[in-house]
């Protein structure tokens, strides 16, 4: 099933390290010379790409200028950014239901983390009112 630009991008597909890097190869950068450009290790690029680190607001706004794509697609998939992948013969059947596999689990993965945040929330609510 071929996917659309929102699809491959969006909110529930992709995160921000990966609207990172998709941005970052669509503008023909390496990780090195995008920070050299902002001016910080390429170790912080490979952090933000791989979620493990999140960019100050004012690392956002240059990103979003040097790649040329909204601050709000960088954040949220929704507005201006790089064309999607072209899904052509170049990639497998298998390959792309691995990739849709994939992302249902992070979808499901973060819906978990949610509501498990909402249930850490209530215990400690009810903690405090049994004290």
């Amino acid at each position: 099933m071929p996917e659309t630009q929102d699809d491959w991008f969006g909110e529930d597909a992709a995160t921000f390290g990966d609207r990172l890097a998709g941005a970052r190869e669509a503008a023909g950068l390496t990780q090195k010379s995008l920070a050299g450009r902002l001016g910080v290790k390429p170790s912080v690029i490979e952090g933000w790409e791989n979620d493990t680190k999140e960019p100050r607001a004012n690392r956002l706004q240059m990103l979003s200028g040097i790649l040329g794509v909204s601050l709000s697609w960088l954040l949220t998939g929704e507005g201006e950014g790089p064309e999607a992948p072209e899904e052509g013969s170049k990639i497998s059947s298998d390959l792309l239901d691995l990739l849709s596999e994939m992302r249902l689990l992070r979808s499901q993965i973060t819906q978990s983390g949610k509501k498990l945040g909402q249930l850490e929330k209530r215990l400690r609510t009810a903690i405090k009112e049994q004290q």
